[in-house]
């Protein structure tokens, strides 16, 4: 079985497209369930509309479905609680120039 730290090393090489900063840092990430061999994740976007979210999700998905161990996984884009820059890492805040 895959463990929740396999998830997120894989959730560290996905990136929003505009921003410079994996999705795992970014705070993106809200929750990740493991059911055996089937993964679901709860990710938010920097913003609602952004246009990219749809490519961020399928990418999410087809990187976590294709880990040994995984036979399915499934991508939900919640809007709550909004994403605000405090989700973050330290090592984002930094990298953005954020105290």
């Amino acid at each position: 079985m895959v463990s929740r730290d396999e998830i997120v090393t894989v959730l560290k090489d996905c990136y929003d497209p505009e921003i410079p900063i994996n999705i795992w840092d970014l705070g993106l990430v809200y929750d990740i369930k493991i059911d055996n061999e089937n993964v679901g994740i709860k990710m938010t976007l920097t913003a609602p509309g952004c246009m990219m979210g749809g490519m961020i999700a399928e990418e999410v998905k087809a990187k976590v479905k294709s880990m040994a161990g995984v036979k399915d996984a499934k991508v939900d884009l919640v809007w709550d609680p909004p994403w605000t820059p405090d989700k973050m890492s330290q090592e984002a805040k930094a990298q953005m120039g954020i105290a």
